[in-house]
């Protein structure tokens, strides 16, 4: 599942437009940030076991799931 987060404040200007234009892909999900409060990870580092979760991926132009054909390979 792919979140498209649109800040509350550009909500009227942006949010319909995303819908319509991810509405043909079911991975994708278009919702408003509605947190509010502290940042609780403010001044915190992560720990080492947080580092390890997390997973940076590159894409190759045209290699993005909405730009691929339907069987999935690369053009």
């Amino acid at each position: 599942m792919i979140y498209c987060v649109i800040p509350p404040e550009l909500e009227d200007e942006l949010f319909d437009k995303m819908v319509e234009y991810y509405k043909d892909n079911p991975n994708v999900t278009v919702i408003i940030d509605r947190r509010t409060g502290p940042d609780r990870r403010a001044g915190k580092k992560p720990t080492d076991a947080a580092k390890e979760q997390r997973q940076i991926r590159e894409t190759a132009p045209g290699s993005h799931p909405r730009h691929l054909p339907r069987d999935g390979r690369s053009p």
